[in-house]
């Protein structure tokens, strides 16, 4: 095979973590966004459920659209879309400008990802092609671990606009890699449509589909309003948010090996117990989040578990569409990000209602009624097995 640069798969992880410090680096930056265009902070949700909704609305059909499509060329304009978007974040005095510069970019998040994990594979020999996927997708984690907290201590120590241009310029960055060094590459086998779209006749699919809607739901009715929690509740200021937000991205890279070995050793089990780990979390959060020491210790243990439900989440649907892998990818995409929009939304509702602190409710609602599935499907369809199995870390 022809030598590649080995920096392409660096570039490629380094386009995922600015894809991921767009996408989730506003959760961190929702008050002073809030501030800045005199809105409430659930007003300014909006930005991370619609992000999400057009994500979910869009996902699929993207992915099967651009299937023929140069794979250079949708990394290239998929990229460009998020370091655009966060440039307008920076100049923009209107709060819609923002919102559709947040849709914009939206429509190309499942291409970008489900083409850049082709790539990675196919930059490699066969033998080694898990190993780079894994490092493009160490881009998620290092968004959570460091592109989130620093977008969050930037807009909190200088500005919301200095912390919009780290975003513009990692993902510029990444264009100008993908630009320089990947190769042209054509499509030259494609699965048609109605080979990808098959899978979706299996009816232990849409069980695990709606699972992964409700628990993204879960976790993000909670996290989306992460900062405002902390504020609020724990009652701590801007500069130990960005390292709250830090720690729990830091840990998220731990609880990434630990689920994942857990869901390749039992896949049933270890998802099976999930949502009452997490239930276990948000009652904690409920009682003890109030108090800054109990609440410091408690987002070590809320970071793992987090990392946790986006691998459980990918194992659960994609073991169901195996025999498409591309579009399964885009259906977790899809319907995860479907998840955060209706997490987000129902979250923003309880702090409307009712104080911060009660937000913890909505998501131990979810959690039942994931946890109420689970046991659905494994009862009607019986455990299934995380054979050959692809997932990231």
């Amino acid at each position: 095979m022809t030598k590649t640069n080995p920096l392409l798969i660096v570039i490629l992880a380094l386009g995922v973590f600015g894809i991921i410090t767009t996408e989730m680096g506003i959760i961190g930056v929702l008050p002073q966004v809030a501030q800045k265009f005199h809105i409430t902070t659930s007003a300014a949700g909006i930005l991370v459920s619609i992000f999400a909704l057009v994500v979910a609305l869009s996902g699929p059909f993207i992915t099967l659209l651009s299937s023929g499509i140069n794979r250079k060329f949708i990394l290239l304009i998929s990229v460009l879309m998020f370091a655009v978007s966060n440039v307008v974040y920076i100049f923009t005095m209107s709060f819609n400008v923002m919102v559709v510069f947040r849709i914009i970019p939206a429509l190309a998040h499942s291409a970008f990802f489900s083409v850049a994990l082709v790539v990675a594979a196919s930059l490699v020999s066969p033998e080694k092609s898990s190993q780079a996927v894994t490092k493009v997708f160490t881009g998620i984690t290092a968004g959570f671990a460091f592109g989130v907290p620093l977008t969050s201590y930037l807009a909190e120590r200088i500005s919301v606009e200095v912390a919009f241009m780290f975003g513009a310029i990692i993902s510029f960055i990444a264009f100008f890699g993908i630009l320089i060094w990947l190769p042209s590459m054509p499509v030259k086998e494609k699965m048609t449509y109605g080979q990808q779209l098959n899978v979706l006749r299996k009816p232990d699919l849409w069980l695990n589909i709606a699972t992964v809607i409700f628990l993204f739901a879960a976790m993000f009715s909670v996290y989306s309003y992460f900062a405002e929690y902390l504020r609020q509740v724990t009652q701590v200021n801007g500069s130990w948010i960005s390292i709250m937000l830090f720690v729990f991205g830091l840990v998220m890279i731990l609880g990434n090996f630990i689920f994942g070995a857990f869901v390749q050793k039992n896949i049933a089990l270890t998802t099976t117990l999930f949502p009452l780990i997490l239930l276990c979390i948000y009652m904690m959060l409920y009682f003890l989040g109030i108090h800054f020491i109990p609440m410091f210790v408690l987002i070590f243990l809320w970071g793992i578990v987090h990392a946790g439900g986006l691998i459980i989440g990918q194992s659960w649907l994609v073991i169901e569409s195996q025999s498409a892998p591309e579009f399964g990818n885009s259906l977790f995409i899809t319907f995860a990000n479907l998840g955060i929009t209706i997490g987000t939304t129902i979250g923003g509702w309880f702090l409307l209602q009712w104080d911060v602190r009660q937000l913890v409710w909505s998501g131990i609602g979810f959690t039942v009624l994931a946890f109420l599935l689970i046991i659905i499907r494994i009862k009607v369809y019986g455990k299934p097995v995380a054979q050959k199995l692809n997932l990231h870390p």
